[in-house]
This record gives structure tokens, sequence and C-alpha cells, in this order.
């Protein structure tokens, strides 16, 4: 296999077709966050009824983003598979970093969710993978 050497590689840039998927993942991660957020986690009818007791998919769910949000592990899978993504770009990389770092900013995670947003813009300037 032949490969560039890394100053004669092209930058990292996600192609027309790529953008076709990751455009809707990115907002539907988006829109599931707020969904969860306004619509399941903070009303407060909602809230009494699972703390009452209430076993649906939505108390499930929102247990399940309550604990994960008290924890901040959705800022730090972002920054942890932003970082991956700034040291060597994967198409893989930066969905999962737009996601989680989409679910950061929406559930009380600004400041790991933004810095692995800057990480994620930055890996554009970065060379892509070693493939001729």
């Amino acid at each position: 296999m032949n490969t560039l050497p890394y100053s004669e590689r092209p930058l990292f840039r996600p192609g027309p077709r790529t953008l076709n998927w990751m455009i809707p993942l990115g907002m539907g991660a988006v829109g599931w966050a707020v969904y969860m957020r306004y619509m399941v986690v903070e009303p407060t009818l909602v809230s009494l009824a699972c703390e009452a007791g209430l076993e649906s998919a939505g108390c499930y769910g929102r247990a399940a983003v309550l604990a994960l949000s008290a924890w901040n592990v959705f800022g730090g899978v972002a920054l942890v598979v932003a970082l991956i993504q700034l040291l060597a770009p994967g198409l893989a990389t930066f969905s999962v970093g737009m996601v989680f770092a989409s679910f950061a900013l929406v559930f009380h995670n600004e400041v790991a969710g933004a810095l692995a947003a800057m990480m994620l813009i930055l890996s554009f300037a970065r060379p892509g993978p070693a493939t001729a």
C-alpha cells in the first residue's frame, strides 16, 4: 500500500455524500437532547410521576440522563473523543464527538461541550488518514 508522507496528505474534509448522513445525525442528536431536557427531565409533572414510582420508558430515560449528567459523562466522552479526533482525524470519531458534544451542550455541561466542539472544528486543519 502506497502511503503519502504526513506533509503531503490532504486535509480532513468529509465529502458531500458523508455530509448527507452527518447533518441528520447532528440534528437528530440535538433534537433528542432538547426533547429529553424540555419534555422529560425538566417538567414538574413528569418528575413527580417518575419519583412516585411510574415505570415507563420516559422515566428510565430520565433517570439515565440525570445520572449521566450528574457525573458529566457527556462532556467527558466528548472531550476524549475530540482529542482523539484532533490527533488522528476520522469520520467515526468526528461523528461520535459531534453527538456527545451536542449532548454536553444541551445537558448543562457547556464548558466541556464547547471545548470538544472547538477541538472538532480544529480537526479540519489536520491531515486526513494515510491512504493513497
